[in-house]
């Protein structure tokens, strides 16, 4: 299992934290003749593999990056516009099965073949003794509560969007995005460590500050927007904050 966690990791900092907008960008507008498509497939290979940290997974890291690139390639090719949510979702999905397959057949090699790189594979790249299974579970569920969680809620509530109002926006730049990244990591905090009370008041304490705003704004879709992205966003530390725990009990 913790090989899956380490490429998971290797994907959210690949596809998400470490792919500039620009690149995202491009490959939308030139496809498969853009340069960032295949700086990114690579960058995916060198995160799985140094993820791993055995050089004997160099080969299992060339067939993941080439299955990832075959996945967004097909992304890249029949999405439109008004498909993105949809492609997005499938896109997650099929990476996360090439993930699950890959840390599988790694974990279960034949007996065979593993004993003709056994010497290889025991040889660590990235192995320092003081970082144990926990360190990796706890990091990926922090990443993964990041900017990655804000991608993807904004893809999953996308269908709701108000329609954005002439009236002049006084909020600050990307506070929003910031405050949802900031309680995830609360609300996973309170939980993992077992102050359920806290997630109560936090919540508590967002909803009375947001109810002038919303208030004011006297809008009925946008407040149902805010509520809903809200609740997801709970939703997910919770979500994960359990994750972690079963994993602490299993390890």
């Amino acid at each position: 299992m913790i090989v899956f966690i380490k490429l998971l990791l290797a994907h959210l900092l690949g596809d998400f934290l470490l792919q500039p907008n620009t690149w995202v960008a491009d490959k939308e507008d030139k496809k498969h003749k853009s340069k960032y498509l295949y700086y990114h497939i690579f960058l995916h290979f060198l995160l799985a593999w140094i993820s791993v940290g055995k050089l004997g997974f160099v080969w299992f890291a060339v067939i993941l990056a080439l299955f990832h690139g075959c996945i967004d390639w097909a992304k890249l090719r029949f999405q439109q516009p008004a498909s993105k949510r949809k492609w997005f979702i499938i896109d997650q999905i099929l990476h996360l099965v090439v993930l699950l397959t890959i840390a599988f057949v790694w974990e279960n090699q034949i007996v065979s073949i593993s004993q003709i790189v056994e010497e290889i594979n025991t040889r660590s790249v990235t192995n320092i003794p003081f970082i144990g299974n926990h360190f990796w579970i706890y990091l990926t569920a922090v990443i993964f509560l990041t900017k990655p969680t804000s991608i993807i809620i904004r893809n999953i509530i996308s269908i709701w969007t108000p329609e954005k109002k002439s009236q002049k926006d006084n909020s600050l730049q990307n506070a929003g995005n910031y405050i949802g990244i900031l309680e995830r990591l609360f609300v996973f905090y309170f939980v993992v460590s077992g102050h359920l009370e806290a997630v109560g008041f936090l919540l508590a304490a967002k909803s009375i500050f947001r109810f002038g705003d919303l208030k004011e704004a006297k809008d009925r879709k946008l407040t149902e927007y805010v509520l809903i992205g809200t609740l997801i966003s709970f939703g997910f530390a919770f979500i994960a904050a359990i994750l972690v725990n079963l994993s602490a009990l299993l390890l």
